[in-house]
């Protein structure tokens, strides 16, 4: 394969990983308070803190994997996030029977972005970065 076009594929993967986060970040901030109901409903501790760190990492995050910035380090603190929200709020083995199917979705979406992340950990954001790795 030619080498610019994998290092396009790698931005362009960056960008459509990041796009995600980005969303369900600022989806977070506009829906703060629902977004607090729903952690404290999953018996999370620490609300006040907690949901302005996951802010920072989805945002912050996202930013930083669509300019390749710190890009295998990002990719792999992503990675955990992605894993644990997946643990935590789509518990699909717990669900009532109308809600399994959308929770193991789910469960398997961030499954897959994990997966997404871990490549990105592995081989780097490729040229058209800031890192250029």
């Amino acid at each position: 394969m030619n080498s610019n076009t994998q290092h396009l594929a790698a931005l362009a993967g960056r960008i459509l990983l990041a796009v995600i986060f980005l969303i369900s970040g600022f989806g977070k901030i506009t829906g703060y308070d629902g977004t607090a109901g729903y952690m404290a409903a999953k018996g999370l501790p620490m609300i006040g803190v907690l949901l302005p760190l996951t802010i920072l990492t989805e945002l912050g995050g996202g930013i930083a994997l669509v300019a390749g910035f710190k890009a295998r380090w990002v990719a792999l603190l992503l990675a955990g996030f992605t894993l644990l929200a997946a643990i935590i709020f789509h518990d699909f083995w717990a669900a009532e029977a109308a809600q399994k199917m959308g929770q193991q979705i789910n469960f398997l979406k961030n499954v897959a972005i994990t997966g997404g992340m871990l490549m990105v950990f592995a081989f780097g954001p490729g040229r058209y970065s800031v890192d250029k790795s």
